[in-house]
């Protein structure tokens, strides 16, 4: 598929949603991870699949740090790497949650309450939930119309339990992070159609 245009009307989603999942051979889908525990997630429609107890801090967020942000991110690789970047105890990063291209999977990867290591600064790290997206900057195509609408609906769940104002001074991308060197989520990200969605929910 390629980057989302103005949504064309729910029969016609629905029509072009089945034909997209049709293509993609789900066996080249990768499965849960062996070994990964089930818990229970902050966003129901995810899967936990946890970053190891190294790339993240424990916490008891909202009542050790008010959380007032959402960051988006891009991976910059693909969706089974990310999540082994958040188990690898030697790449010290993390993000809340990995957003699947081809169908808008997601995956539960660090505790809302416990603090990811995604913004690369400490006080947004402490007040945000991250948010990866399986793609690449300069790959328009990698960004779904699936992967925007369960994003939107992850992004708009978030905002609702914490109060979080669903607008560009609240869901940022992590090249508004201060301090960071990071251009993701790119120019490619379409953050118009990004908060219609958010808001849509």
């Amino acid at each position: 598929m390629t980057r989302a245009r103005p949504l064309p009307s729910p029969t016609r989603r629905r029509i072009l949603k089945g034909a997209a999942l049709v293509a993609v051979p789900y066996t080249l889908l990768p499965d849960a991870r062996a070994g990964a525990q089930t818990q229970a997630v902050d966003y129901r429609l995810a899967e936990w699949q946890p970053a190891t107890d190294s790339n993240r801090t424990p916490s008891d967020r909202p009542a050790t740090h008010p959380v007032d942000r959402v960051v988006i991110h891009v991976t910059q690789t693909d969706y089974a790497k990310a999540l082994s970047i958040f188990q690898n105890p030697k790449k010290k990063v993390s993000a809340h949650y990995v957003v699947r291209s081809a169908d808008g999977h997601v995956a539960q990867c660090v505790r809302e309450s416990d603090i990811a290591w995604h913004a690369g600064n400490w006080d947004y790290n402490t007040r945000s939930v991250g948010i990866e997206h399986e793609g690449w900057v300069d790959r328009p195509a990698s960004f779904t119309e699936a992967m925007y609408e369960q994003s939107a609906r992850l992004t708009a769940s978030v905002c609702e339990r914490y109060g979080i104002p669903r607008d560009r001074a609240h869901i940022i991308g992590h090249y508004e992070v201060p301090g960071t060197d990071h251009t993701d989520p790119g120019p490619n990200w379409d953050w118009g159609l990004y908060l219609r969605l958010v808001n849509r929910v």
